[in-house]
Order: structure tokens, then sequence, then C-alpha cells
């Protein structure tokens, strides 16, 4: 493997945005992040093992998208084609209902705070009963702490400060610098946000980071270190408990599955919106988006006007599926897909509201020389979550659970042990039997549709994967550091496409180049020869490496 610097004694790949190979590759939005993968690839490692490397050192370099604290929900594609689904997604405390918040004289669950850490952190259990299925499935053979090792080394020696992470430094500074002084000691430089390049160091995740080494992931749930964390969280006013992770196991889950082209989409199920990224695409494939000019105007306004039905849809319905009234085996029914599509009129725009909101998030895939594949996506909801800290432990706590309505009414009604709705939706693509295409994105509102932009691209329109991904994106309601609603075209469309798009009645606006609020993607595609292809985004910091 070829590297040409070092970051203390650990080497760093060239920054590439695409990668071949023919025995593995990774994909991640952070450089050290994919190099970890790679690492463990190289090693004699698995897609799993290598996958929870990556999820791991992106919760140390990649602070304000992801952590500890935070969710997560993997994708796992073994060689003989068949796909598993794991729901990291943590409960709601014991504590939690709407009384507990209307009594304080709320009528929503605040975004920032205390009060907004009021759900499990379920991502360390996916990596816990990913690393099992490993070990009992595919003959893994790496050691559980090996794993964590870079995850360890960058937060007690440091990483550079990340463009993403000063850029969010810099945009969300008024509301960082009222954050607790540990948030401050770490993320913020005498009140400012910390230069591009300087270095990031994180002793006491380090030293949290070290104990799960030693006593393995139970102890985040079920040991000392759960117990710090519940202390130090309920000290400052969350209404999580111990026992409220000591509850807690991620879920084994069916994936949903949805026909496109000669092959089929897979995601997951509520309270993800996976379900929303398979029914766009069917919704698309039905209006004929596979003969229209994918940057074109009438392509455009086919995606978004499919977008705001199954928005629509998904809002009223999709929650915690011990909640929901509605099967989702009815929304992906043939007739009923085939209907919803003939309400999209090619010269008419519906209008729209404020969406699900944003959401801070990284997509990660690997695949290894066996052809196993993982698609994940974990996050710690808005940019440093909830901004509190678990006590001591310098684990950032997400906020996902402010997403929760306070409306009893509400298909997402906050109620105890309540799996929140979640933005979060790894995908893959089968064809001819086989995991194809492993791809997702950060964005919040954005993941549905830029997962369309992506398997339209390369499926219907045989682009490359570094020019799917690549290329300008739309975007329709709100996403990460964005709160306008309207729809938005990323700068590299014709001024043609937008004056026809205002034409017709859209809200359009113009975003810059490459701009984040367009996502972080990536994506990995398996060829039939059994040769394989990574791409990474270049609105991130990310890299695709190939063994």
């Amino acid at each position: 493997m070829f590297t040409d610097r070092t970051l203390g004694n650990r080497p760093v790949f060239t920054p590439t945005l695409g990668a071949a190979s023919e025995h593995g590759v990774v994909s991640a939005p952070h450089i050290l992040a994919s190099q970890s993968g790679l690492r463990v690839l190289d090693n004699g490692g698995n897609a799993i093992e290598a996958a929870i490397a990556i999820a791991a050192t992106l919760s140390v370099v990649y602070p304000h998208m992801t952590g500890l604290g935070g969710d997560a929900f993997w994708l796992i594609g073994n060689a003989d084609g068949s796909v598993l689904g794991l729901d990291g997604a943590g409960t709601a405390a014991r504590l939690a209902n709407p009384e507990y918040y209307l009594a304080g004289g709320r009528q929503r669950i605040p975004e920032r705070g205390p009060l907004a850490a009021n759900t499990v952190a379920g991502a360390v259990s996916t990596w816990d009963a990913a690393y099992v299925h490993s070990r009992e499935r595919w003959d893994g053979t790496r050691n559980w702490g090996d794993l964590l090792d870079d995850a360890v080394w960058y937060a007690f020696n440091g990483c550079p400060v990340s463009r993403s992470l000063h850029l969010v430094l810099t945009d969300k500074l008024m509301e960082m610098v009222n954050a607790t002084p540990r948030f401050q000691a770490v993320f913020l430089a005498n009140g400012h946000a910390p230069d591009v390049g300087s270095t990031l160091r994180q002793r006491a995740l380090g030293e949290s980071l070290t104990q799960l080494q030693r006593s393995g992931a139970e102890d985040f749930y079920r040991g000392d270190l759960g117990a710090r964390m519940a202390r130090g969280l309920a000290e400052q006013g969350s209404p999580l408990s111990a026992q409220d992770l000591a509850f807690f196991n991620a879920r084994w889950v069916e994936p949903l599955r949805c026909s496109y082209g000669k092959g089929e989409l897979v995601n997951l199920p509520p309270p993800t919106q996976g379900l929303s990224s398979l029914m766009l695409l069917a919704l698309m494939e039905r209006t004929g988006t596979a003969g229209m000019d994918p940057f074109g105007a009438e392509y455009l306004h086919h995606a978004v006007e499919a977008t705001k039905l199954v928005f629509t849809l998904r809002d009223h319905y999709i929650a915690d599926p011990d909640y929901m009234s509605i099967s989702v085996n009815d929304l992906l029914a043939p007739d009923f897909l085939d209907g919803l599509a003939s309400r999209i009129d090619p010269g008419m725009v519906r209008s729209y509201g404020d969406g699900a909101g944003p959401g801070d998030t990284v997509w990660f895939g690997v695949a290894d020389r066996e052809g196993r594949t993982v698609s994940v996506i974990q996050s710690l909801y808005y940019e440093f979550g909830s901004t509190v800290m678990a006590g001591d432990t310098g684990i950032l706590w997400q906020n996902r659970g402010c997403s929760f309505s306070l409306d009893r009414g509400s298909a997402n009604v906050l109620v105890p042990r309540k799996r929140p709705f979640h933005t979060l939706n790894p995908a893959m693509y089968i064809k001819n039997g086989k995991v194809h295409l492993a791809y997702g994105s950060m964005g919040g509102e954005g993941q549905p549709q830029t997962q369309a932009a992506l398997a339209s691209r390369v499926l219907d329109h045989g682009m490359s994967l570094t020019e799917a991904i690549g290329s300008p994106r739309w975007l329709l309601g709100r996403t990460w550091g964005d709160v306008s609603p309207g729809l938005k075209l990323e700068r590299g469309y014709t001024a043609e496409a937008f004056h026809q798009l205002k034409m017709k009645g859209h809200p359009v606006e113009w975003v810059a180049k490459h701009s984040s609020v367009f996502g972080h993607a990536g994506m990995i595609r398996i060829g039939g020869d059994g040769a394989f292809e990574a791409a990474s985004d270049p609105r991130s910091d990310g890299a695709a490496l190939g063994l």
C-alpha cells in the first residue's frame, strides 16, 4: 500500500476520490478513517472488522458528525448475496414522556442541552453485534481491542482539525460558546473555532475508548463506563439513567426490498426513512426518468414532485414500527406505487412544508476480498448532537430524541423506551443475486434525494462512481447546516434548467458548487468479474482507498 506522509507514527494515504482494486475497497468521509479501514483489510481483516475501525476513528476525527454517543444502522451483505439489517436506534428514557416536558412549560423538546439528550446511544451496540456476526459467521480473526487502536491513538495524540469541523464550529460559534465548559475545553480555542490543520486532542475520549478496548462494548451499557456516563448525564439534567442503558440492545432486522431496473434496491425498515429512499426511486422509475437528461429540468421536476409525495407519507406514517398504523409492505406494493406515480403531473408543482429537518451524519462502506460488503450510517443528529458530554468520559451525546413530538396524535409522539424517527438509512443494490452497489450520504432530508441521484446516475445513465458523486445535486427541503425548505440547485446545472424549473413554479435557488448542504456521499461497486470500485465525495474530507 502506498503512503506519502505520516501523522506521528500513523501513515496517511494520499487522498483520492476514486479507487479500484481486486482485493477490497473502503470509502469514508475522512481520510484518516478510510486509512483505518484499509489497514484492517490489509492485515487480513474482513469488511465488518474494517467498518468497526472506520466507525471508531470517525468518532474521534469527525466529532461534529458522529461519535460513541450516537446511533448507527448497518446493511451487511454476505458473500452468498443475502443481506442483513442492524438497527441501532437508541430508545427513549424510561422517564421521558410528553408530560415530562410540558410540565416545565415547554411546547417542544429542546434541540440542545441535557433535555435533548433523552435517548440511549445505539452505535456501540451495533459495533458489538456486527463483531459477533463477523466472528461467528465470517470466521473473523481480528481482536476487538485492535480495531479501536487508531481511534485511541488519534484521541490521545491528536488529529488535524478538518475543513468540515472548522467550518461547523465557525458557523455555529455563537451557539457553541454557550455549551458546557467541558465541550468548550475540547473543541474551542479560547472561545474561537480552531484553525484547519491545528491539532485536536480528546484525552477523556481516549480513556473511554481504552476502557472499551479492555472491557468490550458491554461496558458501555452494563458496566462501569455506562454507570459513569449515566451519572454524568443525570447530573446535568438528562432523563437518561443507567437502567435505560442496560435495557438497550441493537436489533437485527429484515431489510426492505424494492425492484428497480434489472435488480433490487435494499434499505432499512422504520424507524429509518429507508422506505422513503426506496419509494422515491420507484416513483422516478415509473415516471420515466431513466430516459430523461439527468441534469435537465424535466428529470429534476419529476424527482422533486416524487419527493414531495414520498415525504408527505413519510411524515404522516413512519415511526417506531411497534407504533405504526400501516404496514410498510402496503406502501411498497406495486399497485400503490403505480397510483402514487400517476399523481405526478409534468406541468404541476405541489406545495411542500418544512419536512423532517437537518441531520449531521457519516456514511461509510467496505467491500473485502471475499465480496462481503457493509453499508453503514452513523450520527449524532445535529452537529455535535446535544453538545452535552456524558460526565468526564469525553463522549458527546446525541440529540436524536428532539425529533420526538409532544403531540399525542403524532405517529412520532414521545413514549418511554420508544425509538425516534430516523433520517439515517444506508443503501445497497442487488444485481444477479449479489450486492452490486453499497452507497449512502449524510444530510437529513437530502439522504433519499442523494441516494436517488447516485443510483439513477450509475444504473440508468452509465456514469462512473466519481462522476455520479461529483456532479451537481438538487435538494428539496432542509438539510445539514440549512434552514430554508425550498428547492436548491448546486452550481453546475445549466441556467436553462434553473429557468425552466422557475417557470414551472418551483421556488428554486442556487447554492455554491460542492457545498456540504448537499451532503457527503460515498459509493462502492462490485463488478460481475469481482473487481471493486469505490468513490468518496469532494464535499467531504474523505477518500476512497483500495488494496
